[in-house]
């Protein structure tokens, strides 16, 4: 109990005193998340947009496929691509390895079929009611898709949300991709588990607080813009 209070004392010194290297992994665990997340955003919004309002062979299995991508472990995430940023990889040319880009790329890569599946889900929900509200208007093809865009942006944006809360949290991608390099590579995430492993416990409890904190900030935040946008909807 004693080293557990202590460890919740240094905690809680770091944090008041602003200590550089702690603040240095939030920042960058921050900057690489929300960079990651809203390429994420332009890949998957797009994709899921479209394949909820076309009508194709093989929707159901496209659909099955997203769902599942969502439940792939990031360790699975961080070793494809490792094997392909590997200095032997198909991509190894690039010295990608062990960078906050590589760091980023897996993040991408796990955003992405989160922000697509809620996309499609959000979108196929809205689509069959605000068509026949679009047709009875006699909106047009075009105004209708607008229309349909317009009412999902709620969706949307809870799809950012997961997206960012899926990145900022993984550890095993991160881990493996960037190498945990101090003062370059070094998330909060991967920093919890370094310095915990090395008794560190309390620069590890402090990285756990701040990284609460900030997924709740984040959720806090979506929830007031998804409040003002339902007001400004009215």
């Amino acid at each position: 109990m004693g080293y557990f209070s202590e460890a919740i004392r240094r905690a809680f010194h770091l944090l008041g005193t602003a200590d550089p290297e702690v603040f240095q992994i939030v920042f960058f665990s921050l900057r690489v998340s929300l960079t990651a997340t809203v390429i994420a955003c332009l890949i998957g919004v797009p994709a899921g947009f479209l394949v909820a309002v076309t009508e194709f062979r093989g929707k159901r299995s496209m659909r099955v496929m997203l769902n599942t991508l969502m439940a792939v472990p990031t360790v699975v995430i961080g070793l494809t691509l490792y094997a392909v940023l590997y200095r032997g990889g198909l991509l190894g040319r690039l010295g990608l390895l062990f960078t906050p880009s590589a760091i980023m790329l897996g993040q991408i890569v796990l955003a992405s079929p989160i922000v697509a599946a809620l996309t499609v889900s959000s979108v196929g929900d809205l689509e069959l009611d605000v068509k026949r509200t679009a047709m009875t208007l006699g909106a047009s093809g075009f105004q209708t898709l607008v229309a349909v865009a317009r009412e999902s942006r709620y969706a949307l944006l809870v799809a950012f949300s997961a997206g960012f809360g899926r990145v900022i949290a993984e550890v095993g991608s991160a881990m493996m991709l960037g190498g945990n390099i101090r003062g370059y590579t070094r998330t909060m995430t991967t920093a919890i588990a370094l310095e915990t492993g090395k008794g560190e416990f309390g620069l590890g409890l402090a990285l756990g607080i701040l990284l609460l904190l900030v997924a709740l900030s984040v959720n806090f935040l979506a929830q007031t813009i998804s409040e003002r946008i339902g007001e400004g909807g009215r």
